[in-house]
């Protein structure tokens, strides 16, 4: 199968979308990712994927920290900002949660630190152990079939 193929069937599949931050060289620095999910409960674990070529991934092997911003629906500025897609010179005025950069008025903001890293294909795969985490209301930024969306309401179900 060629990899237009495979690009296009995971895209079916709808996410969430995420900034991954962390501090290097006393600078805060973020990647724009959507391959992130929780892996225990005890202790509590989450894993992000981060392709070989990505300048993040040396970043977090060096720090052994980050953190994981889950955007609301409104900040589809800082998803293409943190992915090299911004038409602005917009600046992140961070926040901090458990030693980790965070981007203000993030859905959630997940900060960890480094446990395990397992290298699979082109890409590794962090586990970060969770060490605080902050919450705000609103609704989720998505992303399905290359484009960003946001949730339509609906009625309850009953």
């Amino acid at each position: 199968m060629d990899d237009r193929l495979f690009r296009d069937a995971m895209g079916k599949f709808t996410t969430g979308v995420t900034v991954l931050t962390t501090e290097f060289e006393n600078e805060p620095a973020g990647m724009t990712a959507n391959a992130f999910m929780s892996v225990s409960l005890t202790p509590k674990l989450v894993v992000v994927s981060i392709g070989h070529k990505a300048r993040f991934l040396a970043k977090v092997q060096d720090s052994r920290k980050f953190a994981v911003n889950i955007l609301a629906a409104d900040q589809e500025n800082y998803s293409r900002m943190f992915a090299g897609q911004a038409t602005d010179d917009s600046k992140v005025a961070f926040g901090e949660l458990a030693g980790n950069p965070v981007i203000p008025k993030a859905l959630a903001q997940v900060s960890c630190k480094l446990v395990a890293e397992h290298v699979e294909g082109d890409h590794t795969l962090l586990i970060g152990e969770v060490l605080d985490i902050k919450l705000e209301e609103g609704n989720p930024l998505i992303f399905f079939s290359g484009q960003y969306h946001a949730l339509a309401e609906k009625a309850p179900v009953v």
